[in-house]
């Protein structure tokens, strides 16, 4: 494409105003949406990341130096991301249609909007410190990591497909999370790939490609030590350990009716111990038997008579991690009124070794903001437990026979790089328990699978999978995908458990490199801001 060519779409970019800049906004989101899973298409970044930049450009028209101009742009932008990127949360609704379904348009349009409102922040505070050279690429990458990382945190936070997952594919570009985490990845790819906006600026050609030569110089950087890693550790297995993840594939409407108890068992048993190959003779060949999140209609310790299926189940040497809804301690005969979202592990003679009771809630799912007055008028969760869950009370490891501690990660736990570090000794492995039912055939378990491979590889640690309809996996701790079964499949998934690797500089320092990222660029911009002398 030629200069003048790129010129002059970037001048119509820049001098839009009204439904027209929105319209623009929304469009480059709604295609950045597909450098996320399942589709992995990060080079549309290189096309959507200038037009934002030529938009915070043309803000500078409006009042209070375009910074609400540049606001309601970043929310448009949101909107056209999160809207397609998350669609598949009207799914949930549609589980109980006649008590939820009404409540879906809210969800789907609803979410997107309150977290819209964060790259809209960070689009305001980019245009506080605009300049008016390259330095602006920095300004853009710093405030809206900045906003993401708030998106991530506030209101117990939600970072689903924040931008640096776009560098997931090849494997070898997302080894740099090991360094810097996904917030260090999050700076970077919105300045790589906002770089070639500054194709407008220079006075030659040759000046033009400068910055977006250093843009894509820094990718092959990236991809060249991502090489350099995953050559440097193949894949190695725990001696002597054989793991049997179950995906049971049930409905929701099976899954929680405690009306379906011995079908569901029926089906875990049965799908427990069938043999996966001509060698194999079912359970008895396992270590460590994996079944997936809440995985029961009923509290599983207060049913004898599956407690002793479960023991008969497993054979001497074999142990059970398994999802299930806990009931609080106290004597037998106290009323339930709200419980905890919890995994057990459970040994061949039916004895409960060990429990973790999840930390990490999710909203509108397992509690309500302002649980008493929103169930006074009416609202409930989507889990439908008076109440709300409990949330646990510290994170921990888990002792299995048989196999290295475990860190235990509940559902979306995993999509929180703070929630995938131990608070104690460093596990051997990290277990992810999952029920993306929830959401159907959708994009969104494969996002899910995704961000828990990102956490694989930012603690050097294997990740082990279980969901309920899918996507299960193994995955070893540089983040390949040993093993997994598909989407919406019933099946068991045999394999062994890969070693863990050292700890990663991410797993020594969190996110202080990342931080140390994010004050050179702004420090970079302000410095450029006062040396042009704006105010």
């Amino acid at each position: 494409m030629r200069p003048s060519t790129i010129r002059s779409l970037a001048l119509g970019v820049v001098l839009a105003w009204g439904w027209k800049r929105a319209g623009i906004a929304l469009a480059a989101g709604a295609l950045s949406a597909l450098a996320m899973a399942p589709f992995n298409a990060w080079p549309v970044l290189a096309l959507t990341f200038p037009v934002l930049v030529w938009l915070i450009d043309g803000a500078a028209a409006g009042r209070r130096r375009g910074i609400p101009a540049a606001a309601f742009t970043g929310f448009c932008f949101g909107m056209g991301y999160f809207v397609p990127g998350l669609y598949w949360i009207g799914n949930a609704f549609l589980v109980d249609a006649q008590t939820f379904a009404w409540l879906m348009p809210f969800a789907v349009l609803g979410l997107p909007a309150y977290l819209a409102l964060f790259p809209a922040l960070g689009f305001a505070l980019a245009r506080l410190i605009w300049t008016r050279d390259s330095s602006r690429i920095l300004a853009l990458a710093a405030c809206l990591t900045a906003s993401e990382w708030l998106r991530g945190h506030a209101l117990t936070g939600f970072p689903w497909n924040t931008f640096g997952y776009a560098l997931s594919q090849p494997l070898a570009l997302a080894q740099s999370a090991s360094l810097i985490g996904i917030w260090g990845m999050t700076l970077l790819t919105i300045a790589i790939f906002a770089s070639p906006a500054v194709l407008i600026d220079g006075k030659t050609w040759r000046d033009a490609w400068r910055v977006p030569a250093l843009g894509a110089a820094l990718l092959v950087v990236m991809g060249v030590f991502g090489v350099i890693r995953l050559g440097l550790h193949p894949t190695a297995f725990v001696a002597d350990l054989k793991l049997r993840i179950m995906q049971p594939n049930l409905q929701q409407d099976v899954k929680f009716n405690y009306g379906a108890k011995a079908e569901v068992m029926r089906r875990y048993l049965a799908l427990s111990d069938r043999a996966s190959g001509p060698k194999a003779t079912g359970v008895r060949d396992t270590n460590v038997l994996i079944w997936p999140e809440s995985a029961f209609p009923f509290f599983l310790t207060r049913e004898p008579k599956v407690m002793g299926q479960i023991a008969d189940l497993l054979s001497p040497g074999t142990v059970l991690i398994t999802g299930s809804v806990r009931a609080p301690d106290g004597p037998r005969n106290t009323p339930i009124t709200r419980a905890y979202n919890s995994i057990y592990v459970i040994d061949h003679d039916g004895t409960v070794l060990s429990v973790y009771d999840k930390l990490h809630l999710v909203p509108f799912g397992e509690f309500l903001p302002f649980q008493d007055w929103l169930e006074r008028i009416g609202l409930e969760q989507l889990t439908r437990v008076q109440g709300g869950f409990i949330p646990g009370t510290a994170r921990r490891n888990l002792d299995v026979p048989h196999a290295p501690r475990v860190l235990p990660l509940i559902c979306y736990e995993a999509i929180f790089p703070t929630d995938s570090v131990p608070g104690e000794e460093r596990p051997g492995w990290i277990v992810n328990l999952t029920n993306d039912g929830w959401f159907g055939i959708s994009t969104g378990p494969h996002q899910h699978l995704q961000q828990a491979q990102w956490r694989a590889i930012e603690q050097g640690l294997p990740l082990v999978r279980s969901a309920n309809t899918g996507i299960s996996a193994v995955i070893d701790p540089v983040g390949r995908i040993v093993a997994q079964l598909s989407l919406g499949t019933e099946g068991v998934l045999d394999s062994t458990l890969p070693v863990a690797l050292q700890p990663t500089i991410y797993a020594r320092f969190g996110d202080i490199p990342a931080a140390i990222l994010l004050v050179i660029a702004l420090s970079t911009v302000v410095r450029r801001r006062v040396a042009q002398k704006l105010p």
